[in-house]
């Protein structure tokens, strides 16, 4: 049952992967996604630190909820209802790195600019996103996709050329081929 579960939802998001791209990733597609979009406080090195930090134990924190997440408006349901938390979250990791500001989280509508995850290009557009705001937010951002799946976590926390691309999705993927593999 549980192998069903999981195809199903591989399925599902296999087929919105296929949309999006077949249709070009034109502007139509925006909705199909939900992105994140963490701020630091400023540019200071200590601040950018910090800011992948945060990212990190936001995104772990994150993952087993929205690991089986069925759609857009699932995703964000969920997001909604643990603004609180990540907030703790992010403000946990603020603390224990010495800052004094705190984070503030909220799911908005947004512009953003034309970026490529592993091969899929999302364009310039309005998106809903999951905004993380660390002190005034005013520094330079990190951001991905929350849904589908497609969020990346970096080697290092310098946010440089260390950075290792995931998804979530292939490796769900892989996991139940490999089980199926397995079985034959």
């Amino acid at each position: 049952m549980k192998k069903a579960a999981v195809a199903l939802i591989a399925l599902a998001a296999v087929i919105v992967l296929i949309v999006v791209i077949s249709s070009g990733g034109n502007a139509s597609g925006n909705d199909m996604f939900l992105r994140i979009h963490i701020r630091a406080d400023d540019n200071s090195t200590e601040a950018q630190t910090v800011k992948y930090k945060v990212k990190q134990a936001v995104v772990e924190y994150l993952t087993p909820y929205l690991a089986y997440a069925e759609s857009k408006d699932q995703a964000q349901s969920i997001i909604q209802s643990k603004l609180r938390e990540i907030e703790s979250v992010a403000d946990k990791v603020l603390q224990a790195n010495g800052f004094q500001y705190t984070s503030k989280a909220s799911v908005r509508t947004e512009q953003f600019p034309t970026r490529t995850y592993d091969g899929l290009t999302l364009p310039s557009g309005v998106y809903d996103a999951l905004i993380l705001e660390l002190g005034r937010g005013s520094g330079d951002n990190w951001w991905c996709v929350v849904y589908p799946p497609l969020c990346f976590v970096n080697g290092e926390s310098n946010g440089t050329n260390s950075i290792v691309y995931r998804s979530k999705l292939l490796e769900i993927i892989q996991n139940f081929m490999s089980r199926f593999d397995n079985d034959n």
